[in-house]
């Protein structure tokens, strides 16, 4: 029944029939193992960029006047059915200004969806409708809520492909945030970034509210060419899981899988003064590590003074992230609602051998702007001829899949080092960490926890203790400590709780720039 309804659903071109309808092109044979051949030869050939419709009129097309390009539902693939997620698509603007070409794909064959001027609300003033009729201009594409459940017109979709490799989706709170790539080369090197293209999407269609929905996607830039598979499952948050098959066309210094790009100006852990009105604005507060050995690692981020770099090398890692731990309103006192956005985590699913999770940290001064990329970095370096694969699930949720059962982190403090009442030396800075969890919960009355406190540099100060979070919370403690130091450089902090030889809490690591 369901090969019936999306045979149908591709066969209804016929525009005088049904004035709504989308417009492919003839059946072509479809497989992910051809796709996966094509990228590797189209990695052995000279890079051709996508094609851009006319740039001085897309260029007009700024964020309002994009804005308006609203997609029709009545032309959305699978609207009607076919497919349990119906599927809608974005025009070129701005700053999306590349074509992707898209494809539905049915027992085997593809036919490309043709680009019609009346699958968009376009104001006859738009810059848009200067656009010549024939033009392809699909940018991206959304993934929309059930269609069998409340109505999907009137929700935001919870899948969005839509700029270079970007992606991203909705988490288990209702929120969209923070984005995915499908790879990054060299963020942050001594010259301009490159950032690869999705220039095509297949998709094929969930039968059941139940299945994922399928979306083979061909990769493109200068130095790299892949294929991806993405089967994209609706949860409380949204599982991806994720196929890469890549061929790099020249050496690459630094070649990010799985990189996650999220936006940190600042948290309450150190705002300037009268910087804003807002406690806090950050879309991620903290980047997670699960490591091989078993080490769970919170890492608080930093809007830092100078571009940053921070690597934690391992072996096979068992997962990373880019998290939102903090969830109170009052934290962030904004209607957009920062205390929802998604915690994104990555798993590897195959064997990734030696490498760093590596964070890159940018300064801004605006909230606007994703200064914020981890991903992970294989220790071989990656030349052309190559042919690399990866395995992943990523995680769209509230929190990441596999916590620690020990004590997290659950805030970061920075104040004056030394005693109140007495002079404040200078040179001097207070770090009180607080942590949060069961094995905390269970100490006997009377014990208390002992930190274990290391710095790349610098000497610790004689105020150092440890005690409970006067909140009336069980298993709530903080510890505290200050830290002399000279100069600029940064300086790398660690820190855990332990009783004895039991280690109770996660560990704390830390970035600080004195100031």
């Amino acid at each position: 029944m369901l090969q019936a309804m999306a045979a149908s659903a591709l066969a209804g071109a016929d525009a005088k029939a049904n004035p709504a309808a989308l417009e492919f092109g003839p059946p072509q044979p479809f497989s992910h193992d051809a796709l996966k051949e094509r990228a590797k030869a189209l990695a052995a050939q000279p890079y051709d960029p996508p094609p851009r419709p006319n740039p001085d009129i897309v260029q007009k097309l700024d964020y309002d006047a994009h804005g308006k390009l609203r997609f029709r539902y009545d032309y959305a693939l699978w609207g009607d059915g076919g497919g349990a997620y119906p599927v809608t698509f974005q025009h070129v603007g701005k700053y999306f200004p590349k074509t992707v070409r898209m494809y539905a794909v049915s027992n085997g064959e593809a036919r490309e969806i043709l680009y019609r001027p009346e699958y968009f609300t376009i104001p006859p003033t738009s810059p848009a409708a200067a656009l010549p009729k024939d033009a392809s201009a699909f940018a991206g594409l959304w993934v929309m809520e059930a269609r069998d459940g409340p109505d999907w017109k009137l929700l935001e979709p919870w899948v969005t492909f839509l700029g270079a490799s970007y992606f991203r989706a909705v988490g288990e709170l209702g929120q969209v945030g923070m984005s995915a790539r499908g790879a990054a080369i060299t963020p942050g090197g001594p010259g301009p970034e490159e950032f690869p293209d999705f220039i095509a999407h297949w998709i094929e269609p969930a039968a059941t509210d139940d299945d994922p929905v399928i979306l083979h996607s061909l990769l493109d830039s200068p130095s790299l060419a892949g294929a991806y598979r993405f089967a994209l499952h609706r949860t409380k948050g949204v599982v991806m899981d994720i196929e890469a098959d890549l061929h790099p066309r020249a050496s690459i210094e630094r070649l990010g899988i799985a990189p996650l790009t999220s936006m940190f100006w600042y948290s309450q852990t150190a705002k300037p003064t009268a910087i804003d009105w807002r406690p806090a604005v950050h879309d991620s507060d903290g980047l997670a590590l699960w490591t091989r050995a078993g080490e769970h690692i919170w890492r608080p981020l930093n809007n830092p003074p100078r571009t940053t770099l921070s690597s934690f090398l391992d072996e096979n890692p068992r997962g990373f992230g880019l998290l939102q731990r903090d969830r109170i309103f009052d934290h962030y006192q904004d209607g957009v609602k920062y205390e929802k956005r998604p915690s994104t985590w990555v798993e590897p699913l195959d064997d990734w051998g030696q490498g760093a999770v590596q964070l890159l940290e940018f300064p801004t001064d605006d909230e606007i702007h994703d200064n914020i990329v981890a991903s992970w970095v294989p220790k071989t370096p990656t030349t052309a001829g190559q042919h690399l694969s990866f395995t992943y699930r990523l995680y769209w949720l509230a929190d990441e899949p596999f916590p620690s059962p020990l004590a997290r982190v659950v805030a970061t403090r920075l104040g004056r080092g030394g005693q109140p009442g007495q002079p404040r030396p200078k040179g001097v800075r207070k770090f009180l960490i607080e942590f949060e969890g069961a094995p905390l919960r269970d100490l006997p009355y009377g014990v208390k926890p002992e930190p274990v406190v290391t710095a790349s540099r610098g000497t610790f100060g004689p105020y150092q203790f440890t005690e409970p979070v006067p909140d009336d919370v069980p298993g709530h403690w903080r510890t505290q400590f200050d830290l002399i130091v000279e100069g600029q450089d940064p300086v790398e902090l660690r820190c855990y709780l332990k009783l004895n030889e039991k280690t109770l809490s996660e560990t704390w690591a830390y970035q600080y720039y004195p100031f």
